[in-house]
């Protein structure tokens, strides 16, 4: 995305530029309708196969708040939410994404998003009453990345649970923070991303300029979503945040005492992006719920972009761990409007997967100082973390 010479090499180990517009070898034609203005991801729609074993995952382990519920969907939400809910579970053939929705500052940026993706040749979908309860005047597209947009404004308040200390958990959740999806060409969704009002905060490249992910976001915190590079369109993770550290490590402690450990695929540990403690889970369908805290303000519309090195170990968990190979190969399937998978376009580019823990590695913690230790190197090999 950026030349190496336009970048600021920090004392923390990545780089700093000024975010620029992304350039595309393919890039997805900017509207001249001007685009919606999004305030924050709002909720994600998951289609699941058995209903009654997501709820007990999500509301009895993860502690996720019940508004509403029936035998087809449950409406959920974190406990400083206001809005009717940040997570819809619905009953379905195929467990995947049905939506990825963000609330708009007024009614009128929906005749903005209609115009916008109607100007780009999109499947473009208005209900006046919603799509889902809780929910009014919406719109629902396909982007041209192939991913099921939702945006809306109106929406039925409910109680804010912030002060009942009562219902609070060791592992609150308190907000939904972020999505992150996969998509082959990851400079065409950023620059895509940009057009509706993204702002880059980091990426992940190497010295040629393949770019393997970046983070976007509306909010002032790192992102309301990030690109990363994969077979896609698919969903990658949907990520709620906790107050504290001791908070993800109480689920980590819940999940081994009801026996479900398996279902913790990566952590906890610290982000080297986005410098946030986490935690990966998977759901009984196989969705990836990342609990997530402690991010940064990004707000100011000077706020540098981080890069880091794909070859830095630290990118990805800055106490150097390796990742398990199955959070670079999976993901879930995404849905067109009318219920149907999305095919999957093959990403060309190299994969993170393979340039850090194929053959070689070529990880590093102190680049150009000492090479990793061999007992160390070993952890980086694709036949040593299954």
């Amino acid at each position: 995305m950026t030349n190496r010479d336009e970048m600021t090499l920090t004392s923390s180990g990545f780089y700093q530029s000024a975010e620029a517009p992304i350039h595309s070898k393919n890039p997805v034609p900017t509207p001249k309708a001007p685009a919606p203005d999004i305030l924050r991801c709002a909720y994600m729609e998951l289609v699941v196969t058995d209903l009654a074993a997501s709820r007990a995952f999500y509301v009895d382990v993860l502690g996720l708040t019940v508004t509403a519920e029936d035998d087809e969907v449950i409406y959920l939400r974190s406990l400083e939410e206001f809005i009717h809910h940040n997570l819809v579970l619905r009953k379905g053939p195929v467990a995947a994404v049905a939506a990825f929705s963000y609330r708009v500052r007024t009614p009128e940026d929906l005749d903005k998003a209609v115009a916008f993706y109607e100007e780009l040749g999109c499947e473009v979908r208005r209900n006046p009453d919603g799509f889902v309860k809780g929910i009014g005047d919406a719109v629902r597209v396909v982007d041209p990345l192939g991913f099921p947009y939702e945006f809306f404004h109106d929406v039925e308040h409910v109680e804010r649970l912030a002060w009942r200390y009562d219902l609070y958990t060791p592992g609150a959740l308190v907000r939904l923070d972020h999505f992150n999806q996969v998509t082959p060409d990851v400079p065409r969704a950023t620059k895509f991303m940009q057009d509706l009002g993204f702002r880059v905060t980091e990426d992940i490249q190497d010295e040629e300029g393949t770019v393997y992910a970046a983070w976007m976001r509306r909010k002032p915190t790192v992102h309301d979503t990030a690109m990363t590079g994969g077979d896609g369109p698919r969903m990658h993770h949907v990520a709620f945040s906790t107050h504290e550290k001791h908070n993800i490590l109480a689920i980590c402690d819940k999940m081994g005492a009801l026996r479900i450990s398996d279902r913790i695929e990566r952590g906890p540990g610290r982000h080297g992006v986005s410098n946030a403690f986490y935690l990966y889970l998977r759901d009984p369908d196989g969705h990836r719920v990342e609990i997530y805290t402690q991010d940064y303000y990004t707000g100011d519309p000077d706020n540098p972009v981080v890069t880091w090195d794909v070859h830095d170990n630290q990118r990805r968990d800055f106490w150097g761990n390796p990742v398990v190979p199955s959070w670079y190969t999976e993901a879930s399937l995404v849905l067109d409007l009318d219920g149907n998978p999305q095919p999957l376009v093959t990403r060309e580019e190299d994969n993170e997967l393979e340039a850090t823990i194929g053959a070689d590695g070529f990880s590093y913690t102190r680049r150009g100082e000492e090479e990793m230790p061999a007992w160390k190197q070993g952890e980086y090999k694709l036949g040593h973390q299954l």
